[in-house]
């Protein structure tokens, strides 16, 4: 029964998403709280963003997509699409703190909703597309 329910990217999706979240969430958080002071909070937001990229990236090509080989053509085209969302959290994260004077746990959570949703689909259609 388990394995006919993973068969679904779109199950296998959510479930990396969740763990991906957590670990994008509280990395951000961790970072924020510990390095708050020592760096701006853009610059904590983009180091929080490239280890959840390295972390996403891994999950979704060996777990959710199961594509074979491409690595680095499929690296490249996964920093694109999070790329982009990277510079929209990093901006939102900023101005959610900075600007609005929202709690850290709130803006990070936030801005990890909008993400969730777009990646999947710039990853099912650009980065993990098979021929």
């Amino acid at each position: 029964m388990i394995k006919a329910i993973l068969r679904s990217d779109k199950v296998r999706y959510l479930i990396a998403g969740g763990w991906n979240t957590l670990f994008g969430y509280f990395v951000g958080v961790a970072l924020f709280l510990g390095l708050t002071g020592i760096m701006h909070t853009a610059a904590i937001a983009f180091i929080a963003n490239c280890m959840g990229i390295l972390m996403s990236f891994s999950i979704y090509k060996l777990f959710v997509f199961k594509t074979r080989g491409n690595w680095i053509r499929e690296f490249i085209k996964a920093c694109l699409v999070y790329g982009n969302m990277a510079l929209v959290s990093i901006v939102l994260v900023w101005v959610c703190v900075d600007i609005l004077q929202l709690n850290i746990w709130i803006s990070q959570a936030l801005t990890l909703i909008l993400t969730v949703f777009i990646s999947y689909f710039g990853h099912k259609k650009f980065t993990f597309v098979q021929k």
